[in-house]
């Protein structure tokens, strides 16, 4: 992206500079003698170029995680007909694959209509048949375990992932060392945390990304033991499994609704209030967007 050394991004601090000798070191090229390359570089102010590069290196070196990171989420609006006609559907025109990561600063955070969007809404109705994967991961630990995953599950398609600026300073949204070391995963769908008594649920908020802490402080602060929150990291392909079993837990609960930021025609909305509704009739059938 345009300032990726510096980190004004999802990753801080790529590139440390001395400030009177100019001279610079890079963290995660300094972790052991024997490891893989990591590269940073700032790309010039041209979308359209960029991200053609980054999606023909992806192609051509197939070995290699390749990122492209846009400042706010709407500089990547000039490369719209490199995603339309190379990233969304090569495969299916050309068989020609690709697992570059799209990373889009998203959320209302006070930057103006324009950088407040990513355009989950373009991302959804691209795809089809799981030709790539859109995830809006809330954790700093899911977002590696995203990233590891995408680089060693071999499936060779696009990974977009959505942003939020405000997370990197929320002191909520950490996680502890184990979650990064230990045995675990990559999470498509996270229960509430405050592990509510099932049977006692009324109401489950279906939701992504930065919202969530802003719904589990609102819920603390009404001590509402009746209501469960219910992450969806990935929103393509949909976790169908994943999110049955989530709906499953809460028996009694018949009000159900989607959380999100954005007016009704954009975000996930558009795609889980019609595709993921006819999935689950029966419990998604009535749900409404908040």
């Amino acid at each position: 992206g345009q300032d990726s050394r510096r980190g004004t991004f999802v990753q801080r601090h790529s590139v440390v500079v001395d400030r009177k000798t100019g001279q610079e070191y890079t963290p995660l090229q300094n972790l052991s003698d024997d490891q893989g390359k990591f590269l940073v570089y700032d790309s010039a102010l041209s979308e359209y170029a960029a991200v053609g590069f980054e999606y023909g290196y992806s192609v051509a070196n197939s070995d290699a995680l390749v990122l492209w990171e846009a400042q706010f989420g709407d500089f990547v609006n000039g490369a719209q007909s490199v995603i339309d006609e190379f990233i969304s559907s090569s495969e299916a025109k050309w068989g020609q694959r690709s697992d570059v990561v799209m990373l889009l600063p998203h959320g209302h955070e006070g930057q103006g209509p324009d950088h407040t969007s990513g355009r989950i809404e373009r991302w959804l109705q691209l795809c089809a048949e799981g030709s790539m994967t859109v995830a809006v991961p809330s954790t700093p630990a899911n977002y590696f375990h995203l990233l590891r995953r995408h680089s060693l599950d071999g499936v060779q398609r696009p990974l977009i992932v959505f942003t939020p600026k405000s997370m990197l300073r929320n002191k909520h949204a950490v996680s502890a060392v184990e979650d990064f070391t230990d045995d675990s995963r990559f999470m498509s769908v996270l229960d509430d945390p405050t592990n509510p008594e099932p049977n006692g649920v009324r109401k489950i908020l279906l939701v992504s990304g930065k919202l969530y802490y802003e719904l589990a402080a609102e819920k603390e602060k009404r001590g509402a033991t009746d209501t469960a929150i219910v992450r969806i990291e990935q929103l393509y392909p949909v976790p169908d499994k994943k999110l049955k079993a989530a709906l499953d837990k809460y028996p009694n609960a018949h009000d159900i609704r989607w959380v999100q930021e954005e007016p009704a025609n954009q975000g996930a909305w558009p795609f889980y209030g019609l595709f993921v509704r006819e999935k689950f009739p029966e419990r998604l059938g009535g749900m409404k967007r908040v």
